[in-house]
Parts: structure tokens; sequence; C-alpha cells
């Protein structure tokens, strides 16, 4: 059981992209083994010959340091969560994703964006650690965490899953955070081509496959800025360096490298803030060419008085 404490006197982490301030809402660090277990191709070695990853983004001894959190921002109006983390009191396979007891939603709560105020929450896509605060327990009975929202994912992404031949803890999963939402009518999927479906002005869903075969990021634009919110089609920032470097997990691993490739050089040079769905803090920074591939230029937060 993991457990971290509340301090809604503590700043939330935010940036600020044009008029839209991005708050990265934490759930729980990832422990150490999971970067060998994730990347197994992001060994040591190929870790500690990029020393711009040291001290943030890996440790001296070449571990990765990966984190679990959301992003909520509001754009025209409309209150957005993109992704959901792992959730609370969960059963699950892996041990540090298993019956978890963090403060997540209070840290929403004191970023300003109480559950019963969302408008949208975004899902990259549907794997486990992405989906579990899309449910709470209540009574005995798994009810959606956020009952003002629409949820959205990509109509490719639900639609694998629905004909693919699901393990017991995958259909676990489905069971408690996913369904659940579908079945109180809150869950829409929406065809994202090629050249992007805009959800709202100024916030694009982008069209990555791989990790999974509907895997989405998410663009914000305001006032001439971009941010680019990574969801899994980039886990971790030596993956910048080595686009080759893939998940365990990837569906289709080439599909993946692709899409990764294909995005970090559309983003490189260009000043998008890029915000790493589960890049260790300072979590952001722009995508600057580096050798024959990229790195990762931190950009760090501008904290906020929580509200009260």
């Amino acid at each position: 059981m993991n457990t971290s404490p509340a301090d809604e006197t503590t700043a939330t982490p935010s940036w600020t992209v044009g008029d839209i301030t991005v708050h990265r809402v934490d759930e729980t660090p990832l422990p150490p083994a999971t970067g060998p277990w994730l990347l197994p191709d992001a060994t040591t070695d190929v870790v500690n010959q990029q020393d711009w990853l040291r001290p943030d983004f890996a440790d001296h001894e070449g571990t990765l340091h990966l984190d679990s959190h959301s992003f909520a921002f509001t754009i025209g109006g409309v209150r957005v969560l993109v992704d959901t983390g792992i959730g609370n009191g969960k059963t699950r396979a892996n041990p540090a994703w298993h019956d978890l007891r963090t403060d997540y939603l209070e840290r929403l709560t004191a970023a300003g964006y109480a559950p019963d105020t969302l408008d949208l929450v975004i899902l990259t896509h549907l794997h486990t650690d992405h989906v579990g605060w899309n449910t709470r327990e209540v009574n005995g009975t798994w009810v959606p965490t956020f009952p003002t929202a629409r949820y959205v994912t990509s109509r490719v992404e639900r639609e694998f899953w629905a004909g693919y031949d699901m393990d017991e803890p995958r259909e676990q999963m489905f069971r408690d955070s996913v369904i659940p939402v579908e079945e109180a009518g809150l869950l829409d999927t929406v065809d994202v081509p090629a050249e992007g479906a805009e959800i709202v002005p100024g916030l694009r869903l982008l069209s990555t496959p791989g990790h999974t075969p509907g895997h989405i990021a998410v663009r914000l634009t305001s006032e001439g800025e971009t941010a680019l919110i990574t969801g899994d089609c980039i886990h971790h920032p030596v993956q910048f360096a080595h686009p080759s470097i893939g998940s365990c997990v990837d569906i289709d691993p080439e599909q993946s490298e692709a899409s990764r490739r294909r995005l970090l050089g559309s983003l490189a040079g260009t000043g998008a803030l890029v915000l790493g769905t589960h890049f260790p803090p300072p979590t952001a920074g722009h995508v600057v060419p580096h050798g024959d591939a990229f790195r990762l230029s931190p950009v760090p937060p501008a904290p906020q008085v929580a509200p009260h």
C-alpha cells in the first residue's frame, strides 16, 4: 500500500501556455524497478551516456526516474483533466499499483479542480495507470469520479480492447475503471484522423499509435504558444536520445517508434512545451536536436499558491 501525505498549502506545479495554466496533479512516484521493466533497452550504459538526464531524469547509477500524474487546465472555459492515473483501492497485478492510498483527489482539488467541477476527461489510452481515477468506490460500488465530465478516448482505442482477448487483470481494470463510466453514459469515443481532432478550440487530439492502436497525445495552443502532453507515446526523456527504445507493453513496437520519431521531429526547435505523462520533475521542457536525435531541455514549473 502506497501513501503520500496531503498538504493543501503546497503550491501546485504549473506551466503557462499563452493564457492557459497547465497544472501537474501528482499521484505517486513509481518504484526504481519500473524503468528496467518498462523500458528494458534503456540499460544503465545507455542511460549513463546521456549526461543531461542526470540528476532529474535518472540517478548517477543509471536508474530511471518515473512518476504517475495527470494534467489539469482550463481552455475556452472548459475544465479539462488529461489521464487519471492508477487510482485508489484497486486490485492490480502490479504490486506498485495495487491497493494504493494516495491523496490524489485532495491534490486535484487543491489545484482548483474539484472532481465535480470538471467538464472533460481525456484518456490518452486505456491502460491501467491512465484510467484508475475514472472511478472511485462508494458503498462497495465503483462510480464515476467526475460525474459532470465527458470522458473522451479514441474510437480505435475502445474498439481494439473490445475485441481483445484480455487476461484477468485487464478484465478487472475494465470492470472497475472503464465499464462503470460507460454504463453511466459518460464515455465518448471520437475519430482521430492523421491531422488530429479538435475537441475544444485550441485543444487537439493527435494520433500517436503503437503503444496502443488508438493512442493519442494532446496538443494545446494559445496566443501563439503550444504545449504537447505525451501520454505513453514517450514514457521517459531517454527516448528523446534513443527513439528506438520502446516499452515492453507496446502493442506495435515499430509503429510506436515511428510515432515517437514523427512527434519529436515535429517539435524539435519549435519552442513547444512538452509535458511528459510519466516524466519526473521538472516534467516539462523543449525538444532540441542532440547528436543524431534529440534531448529535452527542462523548463521548471512556476508554482502557484494553491487555492483554499
